[in-house]
């Protein structure tokens, strides 16, 4: 790590630089902050896709870690130990992740529904109904917006709309369409995982739950943990996009192969 480097300004962003079962992460800066929510693929890869968005990882202060999952962690370890970056983990994801994530220079644990800071980033993780140790979702306030991030779930509660209902930014989980998913290759069990209540968002879900938070402030929803075998962008695209009526709320999709566009915070 360059310590002359940590703490230069970027442009306040939001950028999915994966999004998938083969690897997860988002990049999210206010300017003076940037964090890394989850590291899902290799560090060489996560370096690459922020060099791609002129993206420096020199200037990351922290990676926030959502639960224990190897599409969500595998590059969470190295990525620490090359640029010093503390991780903030639950407790019990830390167990769960050890051997996978290795010796990290820093450990600061959160817990759901406790906020806690990163600089001038203030986090709220949330409980989110998916099958790991402590799985959490979070609403990210800088000085101008607020972001949430909700995948990885099975249904979304109460709890979760209360949490997303005023964000103006938000990564929004639509895994699967359900007769894709009943017609698909997967072993009957991993169907019933997925379309459990510990499991993924169905489009129709998905768009259920927007229906419900959407409002005038809500610029815009980056559709996330897309399946490529189970649903497509254009799917998940046009059944959420039905849900919001006249709201003018810009609808994206992230993917697995290549990393999203970043998505200025004004």
């Amino acid at each position: 790590m360059n310590p002359c480097k940590r703490g230069m300004t970027s442009s306040p962003c939001l950028c999915v630089l994966a999004s998938g079962s083969k690897g997860n992460s988002i990049y999210i800066s206010s300017g003076t902050t940037s964090v890394l929510f989850d590291a899902g693929l290799s560090g060489v890869e996560i370096e690459r896709r922020m060099a791609s968005r002129g993206l420096d990882p020199e200037n990351l202060d922290a990676i926030v870690v959502s639960h224990e999952h190897a599409d969500h962690i595998r590059g969470v370890g190295v990525l620490a130990r090359r640029y010093g970056l503390p991780v903030h983990i639950a407790p019990e994801t830390t167990k769960a992740a050890t051997a996978s994530i290795g010796r990290l220079p820093a450990v600061i644990y959160f817990s759901c529904g406790r906020p806690f800071a990163v600089k001038d980033l203030d986090i709220h993780p949330f409980s989110v109904s998916h099958d790991a140790a402590a799985p959490a979702g979070f609403t990210i306030r800088t000085p101008s917006c607020k972001i949430a991030i909700a995948t990885d779930l099975g249904i979304a509660t109460g709890m979760v709309r209360q949490h997303l209902k005023d964000c103006t930014h938000l990564v929004l989980e639509a895994n699967h369409d359900p007769v894709m998913l009943e017609n698909g290759p997967y072993p009957w069990p991993l169907k019933q995982r997925v379309k459990g209540r510990t499991g993924h968002l169905s489009n129709e879900s998905a768009g259920e739950l927007l229906m419900d938070i959407v409002h005038d402030n809500l610029a815009h929803v980056v559709l996330a943990h897309i399946s490529q075998q189970n649903n497509t962008p254009e799917m998940a695209l046009s059944v959420v996009a039905a849900r919001c009526g006249k709201h003018p709320v810009k609808l994206s999709a992230a993917r697995q192969d290549i990393c999203c566009d970043a998505i200025a915070l004004l």
